[in-house]
C-alpha cells in the first residue's frame, strides 16, 4: 500500500473532526446523564472531576460520606463557584483516599438552557477520575479474538501492553502496522504486548470480515500480536474494555476516541498510565514502552 498523500490525510482530519463533533453533539444534547458522581479529595489542590457513566443498579455500592446542597450545585452549574469549592464545604476525607457519593439522577434536566456550560466542567488535563469501573482492574475483564474465542485479559498480567484500535484502509494504517510490528518483534520476549482492537467507527475503514481483518494484518504486515474481535469504541455500544480505558485515561477535548489508532499505554500491574493521540506513532512511544519494561 503506498504511503498516504496529503490530500488524504486531509480528508482523513476532516472526517475526524465532523465525527468527533458529532459523538459530542450527541452525548451533550441527546444523551444526559442518569447519575452524576462527585469525588471528593483530600489535597484542595486537586482537580476534581464528575464522571456521568455510573449505571444505577451500582448506586447503592457508594459511599456516602458527604453531602452538597441542592443550592451549592446550582452555583456551581451557573459558574458563580469552582466545583472543588463545592466539595471542599461540603466535607473532606480524612482517610485521604477518594470518596463517592451519587448527589442527582438528572442533573443535565436542571439546568437544560446551558448544557455545554456544565459539561467544560467536566473535562479538564489532568483530572481525577471516580467512576464505577474504580473497583476493578482490566484483568478482569474478557475479550474475543480474532478467531471468536474467549480471551482473558488476566493472561497479559505482570506485562506492559499497548492497547490500540485499528483499521486497515485508512492514511495512518501502513505507518502504523510497519512500526507495531516492528516493535513487538523488538520487545515481545521482554514482556511486552500489542493488542490490536479493529474498529469500524471512523470513515467506515473497517468494513471487513474479522478473517479478512487477519488476512490483511497476518500477510502485508506479518503481524503477530494478538488481533482481537472487531468492536465499538464510542457510543453506546461501547466494548466494556473500552470504557474501562476511556474511563482512566480521558483524552485532548474528552473521553470520545477520536480515531484509527489511538494508543494505551498500560504498566505491569494492569493501570492505564497514558494515552496517545492517532497522530502519535508507535517509534514515538517506544522510550515509554522501555521505561515501563525496566520499571
Amino acid at each position: 500500500m503506498p504511503s498516504a498523500s496529503p490530500l488524504s490525510l486531509f480528508h482523513s482530519f476532516l472526517s475526524f473532526a465532523a465525527q468527533n463533533l458529532l459523538w459530542t453533539t450527541r452525548n451533550l444534547l441527546y444523551k444526559p446523564p442518569s447519575a452524576l458522581l462527585l469525588s471528593i479529595f483530600p489535597i484542595e489542590s486537586k482537580i476534581v472531576l464528575i464522571q456521568n457513566r455510573t449505571p444505577p443498579s451500582l448506586m447503592a455500592s457508594l459511599s456516602t460520606s458527604f453531602s452538597p446542597s441542592s443550592a451549592a450545585l446550582h452555583e456551581f452549574a451557573m459558574g458563580r463557584r469552582p466545583l472543588a469549592q463545592v466539595l471542599h464545604v461540603a466535607g473532606k476525607s480524612p482517610s485521604g483516599s477518594a470518596t463517592f457519593r451519587v448527589v442527582s439522577q438528572n442533573f443535565a434536566s436542571q439546568f437544560p438552557r446551558d448544557p455545554f456550560h456544565w459539561s467544560k466542567r467536566m473535562r479538564s488535563a489532568g483530572m481525577a477520575y471516580a467512576s464505577s469501573t474504580a473497583e476493578k482492574t482490566i484483568y478482569e475483564y474478557t475479550v474475543k479474538d480474532i478467531d471468536g474465542k474467549n480471551v482473558p485479559l488476566n493472561k497479559f498480567k505482570g506485562k506492559v501492553m499497548l492497547i490500540v484500535n485499528v483499521a486497515s484502509r485508512c492514511g495512518l494504517t501502513t505507518s502504523n502496522y510497519t512500526e507495531l510490528s516492528h516493535i513487538y518483534e523488538k520487545y515481545k520476549t521482554q514482556g511486552f504486548e500489542i493488542l490490536a482492537f479493529p474498529c469500524n467507527q471512523f470513515g467506515a475503514q473497517e468494513p471487513g470480515s474479522n478473517s479478512d481483518i487477519k488476512q490483511f494484518a497476518c500477510t502485508r504486515f506479518k503481524a503477530e500480536f494478538p488481533i482481537f474481535d472487531k468492536v465499538d469504541v464510542n457510543g453506546p455500544t461501547t466494548a466494556p474494555v473500552y470504557q474501562y480505558l476511556k474511563s482512566h485515561a480521558g483524552g485532548f477535548l474528552g473521553d470520545l476516541i477520536k480515531w484509527n489508532f489511538e494508543k494505551f499505554l498500560v504498566d505491569k500491574n494492569g493501570k492505564v498510565v497514558e494515552r496517545y493521540p492517532p497522530t502519535t506513532s508507535p517509534f514515538q512511544i517506544e522510550k515509554d514502552i522501555k521505561k515501563l519494561l525496566a520499571a
